[in-house]
């Protein structure tokens, strides 16, 4: 039996899973850039986003665009990291 303050080990798979997919994506952005940048720009050209041209105009300067991703990506590894040690945590207690 779970108390209301520990999550279904359903929601902790999900959200580990979640966390998995982020850090992949950090991954090829730091390690596989090229390949990285060009899935985006694909993706983004195939795509029928709304604010499509603005995303385009951001990805015109590349080297911006890969230090901009870069410090998102260690701020967001940060996050992750430390919401998965905190959810693991209060499932594990």
């Amino acid at each position: 039996m779970t108390n209301a303050a520990q999550p279904s080990f359903g929601f902790v798979l999900v959200f580990l899973l979640f966390s998995l997919l982020f850090l992949s994506n950090t991954y090829k952005l730091w390690f596989k850039t090229d390949s990285y940048f060009q899935d985006v720009y694909n993706s983004l050209l195939r795509s029928p986003v709304p604010f499509k041209q603005f995303f385009l105009k951001r990805l015109e300067n590349r080297k911006r665009w890969e230090v901009e991703q870069k410090i998102y990506s260690v701020i967001g590894f940060v996050a992750v990291i430390g919401m998965d040690v905190l959810v693991v945590m209060a499932f594990v207690n």
